[in-house]
């Protein structure tokens, strides 16, 4: 896609990182949850794209790789790619000390024949609390699909002083996650 920024290459997370972030509490309580729906409380949404490629083994390695979030302009350092239960992750979108640092935990890994993906919580430093997950799916057609589903609400001052700033950051990310799969 034109606008899609050209994928990084993931780094390793340093050891150090990976013990404090396995450590931390999730910011929420409802830890899991985008499995089941929409959660009180919080922003919810699921937005879904028929993806162009066909290729659901390697469209599926690229997701469990980290490629959605690099892909969409992000730099990631992860304990594990491809990512499996437990992984920690932190990822930063802009650069130097102003740059927004997002440190999540996978919860938990959707391995089926036709659906692979993950869901994963927010930790300690994250301008968001909640939970964000990503599902590819190949119907009996083969076509592929992307769903996004999320529920979150402001965690910092800076996040809950953006307000409406801060949803359509959110909202623009997640238009480039669905898009990154087929650049």
């Amino acid at each position: 896609m034109a606008d899609t920024v050209k994928a990084h290459a993931v780094q390793p997370l340093a050891d150090d990182r990976v013990g404090r972030l396995r450590a931390a509490p999730f910011t929420y309580a409802e830890v899991g949850r985008t499995a089941d729906g929409p959660v009180p409380g919080y922003r919810n949404f699921a937005k879904s794209r028929v993806l162009e490629r066909r290729d659901f083994e390697q469209a599926a390695d690229d997701l469990m790789r980290w490629q959605v979030q690099t892909r969409s302009g992000l730099r990631v350092w992860a304990s594990d790619s491809p990512l499996r239960e437990g992984t920690v992750v932190r990822m930063a979108m802009g650069v130097g000390p102003l740059a927004l640092r997002i440190p999540c935990r996978v919860i938990y890994v959707v391995d089926e024949p036709d659906a692979k993906g993950f869901g994963y919580g927010t930790l300690p430093g994250h301008p968001e609390s909640g939970e964000e997950r990503f599902v590819l799916s190949r119907d009996s057609r083969g076509a592929l699909t992307l769903t996004i589903s999320a529920f979150s609400r402001p965690q910092t001052r800076l996040s809950k002083l953006g307000g409406p700033v801060s949803r359509w950051l959110q909202d623009h990310m997640t238009d480039r996650y669905l898009r990154s799969l087929d650049s």
